[in-house]
């Protein structure tokens, strides 16, 4: 199979003169209409060495993020870090309906701001697999209003206050994100709640299987894989749902079967230990203590 070629753009001037736009205003942000850009029909991997933040409405293409499809069944926001391959196919009948806008920002645009170190705090620029962020009417209004004043911002002559108003807008925009996604991680039951019944279904297997005594305990990532979901989406999702992150998921299915081997079984701790995955038993005996306070045996006398 032949390898698709990999655009990569190291500069947001790079990528204007590849859309046949005009050059940017500022080297290292643009805000863009969608409307103006020369898209290709044929879907290229594509990276860029800045972040990219969009705003897409009627977008029924494909959109893939690292390995796997992006869904953008409801939701119209997509964010994508520096250095990340992605992929996007458009028909060109949907090219024509294509309305929203689309932030281009370096990382250097952040030198000297608080915001070049906390912006790796926000999770969604980083999802491997991700939803697209749903907003209502009024949530698009409040960022299509941010963007705006960005815009205006950088129309403006450029002094030495402006860095700092735009990276204070930018973190407004990223803010009002973080609390619409915390939204949506609740109010997306119905599919949230597979991801919880495909989690219990996956620990179960895994606890079944000769993989807990060959590789030991399941990993967040093995986990996270398993649902082809980032570690970092599926901690962030099961918190907002149960309170407890994935790890904890992992820890409290373990002391399940423990509890179950110590009450029914005459095993030692030894062989209990080996088979939950252990290879020293001193290390099951800790983690059973701190998770329920009793030692392994002091458990199995309570029992009985």
């Amino acid at each position: 199979m032949e390898k698709q070629k990999l655009s990569h753009f190291k500069t947001i001037s790079e990528f204007h003169r590849a859309r046949n736009l005009p050059p940017p205003e500022h080297p290292l942000i643009s805000i863009i209409n969608v409307q103006d850009i020369q898209h290709h029909s044929e879907p290229i991997n594509m990276v860029m060495d800045y972040y990219s933040i969009s705003l897409k409405r009627n977008f029924n293409g494909k959109f893939s993020y690292g390995q796997s499809e992006y869904d953008f069944d409801e939701g119209l926001m997509y964010f994508i870090a520096p250095n990340q391959v992605f992929k996007i196919e458009h028909s060109e009948d949907e090219l024509k309906r294509l309305q929203g806008w689309l932030l281009l920002i370096h990382p250097d645009f952040f030198w000297n701001t608080g915001l070049s170190k906390t912006i790796k705090q926000y999770d969604f620029f980083h999802y491997a697999v991700n939803e697209a962020l749903f907003l209502s009417d009024k949530e698009e209004r409040v960022m299509n209003g941010i963007i705006e004043n960005i815009q205006q911002e950088y129309h403006n002559n450029i002094d030495k206050f402006s860095q700092s108003i735009i990276v204070s807008q930018i973190e407004t925009l990223l803010n009002y994100s973080e609390r619409f996604y915390q939204r949506q991680f609740i109010t997306r039951k119905i599919p949230n709640h597979k991801i919880l019944d495909t989690l219990e279904h996956t620990l179960n297997n895994y606890f079944k299987s000769d993989d807990l005594i060959t590789k030991g305990l399941p990993t967040v990532q093995y986990i996270s894989d398993a649902l082809n979901i980032s570690p970092n989406y599926l901690s962030n999702l099961l918190k907002s749902l149960t309170g407890q992150s994935t790890q904890q998921h992992i820890h409290d299915k373990l002391i399940s079967e423990a509890k179950q081997k110590l009450s029914i079984s005459n095993q030692s701790i030894s062989e209990i230990s080996y088979q939950l995955g252990f290879e020293h038993s001193q290390s099951f005996s800790k983690l059973f203590k701190a998770k329920t306070h009793l030692s392994p045996l002091e458990f199995r006398k309570s029992f009985n």
